[in-house]
């Protein structure tokens, strides 16, 4: 009897044990942290430039399009392409034959003009004769006052018709003017010093001069000076200023720079599929003669510069914990909130660098407390800088004695890769965590953005 119910008793406490066991493992697996990786980076110093990139083509500084202003045909062409002209050279002709043609009209017209002043002169002089008659043969009553008066109008309309003989020659005169300016308009001459880069006719070709001249050549003033017309986004354009130095590449020459400086920047907007550019010229030193105009160049301006600073990588701002670990961050941090005065990080640990976190290290508050982190002689600041106020504060987060640690930070100037901290309670050799994975689980990559652009990783 006594031996049944010591086996009782025995069976009730080693189910009793074992269902105390069951049922603190369940508890501990429900509440254990999640394992995580990190990966991180070493907060150092860096030099940060800040940059402004834009594409534009290479044009000569002075390019004149030669034309002509009279149509006709191309009767000789006497440079060619890449040919070297002096100003007043000459460069083509058309056939004068129809001009020569009009400038002999002209003459003859000239001439009979002139004839047409002779003969009203001599008609004047006869009627003033007749009238000097009349007055004396009125004046003994020989003649008629009717008769008189009319001589004296035949005297004033042949005196008049020399007037308009006269206005004849002059208009004469001013065609055969014109048709000489015509018949040297059929000889083309260089306008400028420089070089042809564009030939658009050839010998035989009939050009029409109606509306606008036709354009016969190109001509480069000087191909040793040119400039880069780039084309600057009115986000970007602000931060330019006339003088700033330039470096640009060329297909032509990959590897090799060449340097140039803001001569001007247009205040005239361009706007294409509604992006609003503004033109940047860059002047440029081409004596070796390699930039050729028409070239694309991708050009770079330094608007900005950082030496020996602290530089946050980007990843790090754009990096955004998993919800496992945001969760467990939001819990440990409620449970091992530190007393007042205590260093800033002393939240309970997430993971460690490379390494999985051990599980019941962040939330169940059942193990010991974990060590605090070291803690922070200062704030980073940059020296003498100002920060800027319009800039909202960011968020990154640090690994600190195995724990993940949110910090709020101010930062600057950016290249793109890195951005300038310019106060934050972190400094230098701190780790930086720009990913997290969670241990078995497989991430979701996001959707690729219209357009096909690149998928940013954010955690």
């Amino acid at each position: 009897m006594k031996r049944s119910m010591r086996r009782v008793v025995w069976s009730g406490v080693l189910v009793a044990v074992v269902s105390g066991g069951v049922g603190y493992w369940r508890y501990s697996r429900a509440h254990q942290a999640p394992d995580v990786q990190f990966k991180t980076v070493a907060l150092e110093k860096r030099r940060i430039v800040g940059r402004i990139t834009a594409s534009g083509t290479l044009q000569a500084t002075v390019t004149v399009q030669v034309g002509s202003q009279v149509s006709g045909r191309i009767q000789h062409l006497y440079k060619d392409f890449n040919s070297q002209v002096k100003k007043g050279e000459l460069v083509a002709t058309l056939d004068p034959s129809l001009f020569q043609a009009a400038v002999a009209q002209a003459e003859a017209n000239y001439v009979s003009a002139k004839a047409g002043v002779a003969k009203a002169e001599a008609t004047a002089l006869d009627a003033n004769r007749q009238y000097d008659r009349q007055k004396r043969l009125n004046a003994e009553n020989l003649a008629s006052i009717s008769d008189m008066q009319a001589a004296e109008t035949a005297a004033a309309v042949a005196r008049a018709a020399i007037d308009v003989a006269k206005a004849d020659v002059a208009q004469a005169a001013a065609s055969l003017n014109q048709a000489k300016v015509n018949l040297s308009y059929t000889s083309i001459f260089s306008p400028i010093d420089g070089v042809v880069i564009s030939r658009s006719v050839d010998v035989g070709q009939t050009v029409a001069a109606s509306l606008q001249a036709p354009v016969l050549f190109t001509i480069a003033e000087d191909l040793r000076k040119m400039q880069v017309n780039t084309n600057v986004a009115e986000g970007d354009v602000g931060r330019l200023q006339s003088g700033m130095p330039v470096y640009f590449t060329v297909d032509a020459f990959p590897g090799q720079r060449f340097r140039g400086k803001i001569s001007t920047i247009r205040n005239a907007a361009q706007t294409l599929q509604n992006v609003v550019t503004y033109d940047a010229v860059v002047d440029v030193d081409n004596s070796e003669l390699k930039l050729r105009p028409g070239m694309t160049a991708n050009a770079t301006v330094s608007y900005a510069e950082r030496n020996d600073v602290l530089g946050i990588p980007n990843a790090a701002l754009r990096f955004k914990p998993p919800p496992e670990v945001a969760g467990s961050a939001s819990a440990g941090t409620e449970r091992t909130r530190p007393p007042r005065g205590a260093p800033a990080g002393s939240a309970a640990p997430l993971g460690s660098e490379g390494a999985r976190a051990p599980a019941g290290s962040a939330s169940s508050g059942d193990g010991p407390e974990p060590p605090a982190p070291p803690p922070i002689v200062g704030a980073a600041r940059r020296g003498n800088a100002q920060r800027d106020t319009s800039q909202d504060p960011k968020t990154i987060w640090v690994l600190r004695s195995g724990a993940a640690v949110p910090v709020t930070i101010h930062v600057g100037l950016s290249d793109g890769t890195n951005s300038e901290l310019v106060d934050g309670e972190v400094k230098e050799g701190e780790q930086l965590i720009v990913d997290a994975t969670v241990a078995g689980k497989t991430q979701t990559p996001p959707t690729a953005p219209p357009g096909g652009g690149a998928v940013r990783r954010m955690f």
